[in-house]
């Protein structure tokens, strides 16, 4: 059972999308998680959820970021939704994920997680979200896995190393990144556990 791996934990990959580097100023744009499943002894990909965030007017979004992102906030087709209704329906979509294979815990994996896992603590304050499915401190970092099982750091150059397709052109979206994040910890613990 995927609970037995992982120590009653259950992984779950998340991708953010901000508007700069500072968890207590700017402002979250982009998030999705990407759900692991576990089927004959390996860790697979499960379904996964994306929200678009409609920035808070006291919450910094640097153009630097616009720009590195590629993201235009006005876009029609962005459709975004208040950041406090995006994490509560995605603890929701983990809880649920959480029940199915009996863990107590969700457990934040992601490349360079330490970012993720900062700015989606400081969105729970905000948003005065006391319970979340995450715990509070560990995480599961994909640059450790990466450097451990290819000697890369960056995401690109990981997937290189491992035959995962990777596309430069779709890079920065949180559930492009989300997916291949987890696609990456997928590989890297099957082949361990193999």
């Amino acid at each position: 059972m995927l609970k037995d791996r992982f120590r009653k934990f259950l992984p779950v990959v998340v991708d953010l999308e901000t508007g700069g580097f500072n968890s207590k100023k700017n402002a979250i744009l982009e998030i999705a998680i990407q759900l692991i499943d576990f089927k004959n002894d390996k860790l697979i990909l499960g379904d996964s959820l994306r929200y678009h965030i409609q920035p808070s007017s006291d919450l910094l979004v640097e153009q630097e970021s616009l720009d590195f992102l590629k993201l235009d906030l006005n876009n029609p087709l962005r459709m975004p939704v208040n950041e406090g209704f995006a994490l509560k329906e995605l603890f929701k979509f983990i809880n649920k994920q959480k029940k199915k294979y009996e863990c107590t815990r969700a457990i934040l994996v992601g490349h360079n997680a330490f970012f993720d896992h900062n700015f989606l603590f400081e969105a729970c304050k905000r948003n005065n979200i006391k319970k979340s499915p995450f715990h509070p401190f560990s995480l599961i970092d994909t640059v450790s896995l990466g450097v451990l099982a290819t000697r890369q750091t960056v995401l690109a150059r990981i997937c290189k190393e491992l035959n995962i397709p990777y596309d430069d052109n779709e890079a920065h979206s949180a559930r492009y990144d989300a997916n291949v994040t987890a696609q990456v910890f997928c590989k890297i613990f099957n082949q361990y556990d193999s």
